[in-house]
C-alpha cells in the first residue's frame, strides 16, 4: 500500500473523520433542540467558543479532503474524464469547500477563532 501519499489512504481517513464529525454534529444539535434552544441562542453560545472553532475547522477540513477525491473517481469512473483537466478541477472543489467552509465558521464562530 502506497500509505501517505495515496489518495486512497486519504479518503478513508476522511471518511472516518467525517464519520465522528457528523455524529458529534447531529448528537449535539439533537440535544440542545430537545433541550429547548432555538437558532439565536445556539449562534450566541459558539460565538468566540475556541474549541467548537476548532471542530468545526476539523470537519471542514475533512470534507474539504474527501469531497474531491470521490468526485474525481466518479468523473473517471462515470463520465471518462481523466487525466490533468480532472485533476485540477477535483483540486479547485477541495480549495472552494475549504474556503466557503471555513468562512461560515468563521461568521459562526467570530474572531475567537
Amino acid at each position: 500500500m502506497r500509505a501517505w501519499g495515496s489518495a486512497w489512504w486519504w479518503q478513508r481517513m476522511s471518511a472516518m473523520a467525517l464519520a465522528i464529525c457528523v455524529t458529534v454534529h447531529l448528537v449535539t444539535m439533537i440535544v440542545v433542540v430537545h433541550g429547548g434552544l432555538n437558532a439565536a441562542a445556539i449562534v450566541a453560545r459558539l460565538h468566540g467558543n475556541v474549541a467548537w472553532g476548532a471542530f468545526y475547522s476539523f470537519f471542514v477540513l475533512a470534507a474539504a479532503v474527501h469531497v474531491p477525491i470521490g468526485l474525481r473517481r466518479v468523473a473517471e469512473e462515470w463520465l471518462g474524464w481523466r487525466g490533468n483537466g480532472v485533476s485540477a478541477a477535483s483540486v479547485a472543489v477541495g480549495v472552494a469547500l475549504a474556503l466557503a467552509g471555513w468562512r461560515a465558521v468563521f461568521a459562526l464562530v467570530g474572531s475567537g477563532v
